[in-house]
């Protein structure tokens, strides 16, 4: 994680929760809170999981190269260049999501993604390569940048991962993204991982990690893509698994808040040292449209400028308040 470089600044880390198209959200509140410039906070550590993970990486990949407006920039290109433009893109955009939507009305048969060529990984793969230099992230790290986390799961024993910093490469990003249901799982150092979903989405308790208290982050940002409450009971069959499927997305990320409240009691109680352990506040920046499962999976241009522009309007509210509050 960065070093202290300012006293009066806050300490801030960034977590983006996982959300397929959804993330697109993530992107614009990323782009608001990089335009700031009347900063009153340090950005020390991001954290991601699945399309988090990507923004988290674009923002990131912008500050290690000193570069705010490279940030911006990155996380635009990129989902430029995701949207479905092409007319042939477009009628495969349009069929995977109407077929995601049958799903939930209609008994369909799934097809395990190993029966089919890795189109969409490759896909993915070309598009990260084009907007990052991987082999440059090496020469790029100094103590004086941000730390970045990004989460998938191992298949095979279960146990959940962090990637940070030196370990992030094209395929740790594919991993984080791997949803099993579409994408096969991919093959790290002899072990295989999926979508960190399962695990840490996103990851937020190795940011409060470490010996020493005061290098660790004194907010951390929450980004959420999940809705945490309905105002209805779902009835109808779609209801229920888009319920469900929100419910998912949630049940780490609140496990990951758990923990963090838990360490903050005990912080408070002053049972545990100052100079490893500082009270760390926790905020959400939510995502609050009310969408389906399906959307998750839709790359209309129209969708994902909308879901941009909306992540930035949130994030200037969110911004406001922040900045009311500290004076």
């Amino acid at each position: 994680m960065a070093k202290q470089r300012n006293k009066d600044k806050i300490r801030l880390a960034i977590a983006c929760q996982g959300g397929g198209s959804h993330t697109a959200f993530t992107a614009g509140v990323l782009k608001r809170i990089l335009k700031e410039k009347n900063k009153k906070y340090e950005i020390v550590a991001l954290s991601g999981t699945s399309g988090g993970a990507i923004c988290a990486l674009l923002a990131w990949y912008g500050l290690l190269k000193k570069d705010r407006e490279e940030a911006i920039k990155l996380l635009d290109s990129f989902w430029t260049d995701n949207s479905a433009s092409l007319f042939w893109d477009k009628l495969w955009n349009d069929w995977i999501v109407w077929t995601s939507r049958l799903q939930d009305i209609v008994s369909m048969p799934e097809v395990s993604p190993y029966l089919y060529p890795p189109w969409a990984q490759e896909f993915l793969r070309s598009l990260l390569e084009k907007h990052i230099d991987f082999k440059n992230i090496e020469t790029l790290l100094d103590d004086s940048n941000p730390m970045l986390l990004v989460g998938a799961v191992d298949v095979l024993s279960g146990e959940s991962r962090s990637f940070k910093n030196n370990e992030i490469n094209v395929d740790v990003i594919l991993a984080s993204a791997a949803i099993p249901t579409f994408l096969r799982a991919v093959r790290i150092d002899n072990k295989v991982y999926w979508d960190g979903l399962f695990s840490q989405n996103p990851p937020i308790r190795d940011f409060v990690k470490g010996p020493d208290a005061s290098v660790k982050p004194d907010e951390i940002w929450v980004i959420q893509v999940n809705p945490e409450r309905r105002a209805n009971e779902p009835k109808s069959v779609k209801d229920i698994l888009d319920r469900r499927n929100e419910l998912a997305g949630n049940l780490s990320l609140n496990q990951e808040i758990y923990f963090l409240n838990t360490v903050n009691g005990w912080v408070d109680a002053g049972h545990l040292p100052a100079s490893q352990y500082k009270h760390v506040e926790l905020r959400r920046i939510e995502m609050l449209y009310d969408l389906d499962t399906a959307s998750k999976l839709d790359r209309s241009e129209l969708f994902i400028r909308d879901m941009m522009t909306y992540g930035e309007k949130q994030a200037e509210s969110f911004m406001k308040q922040f900045q009311d509050n500290n004076g």
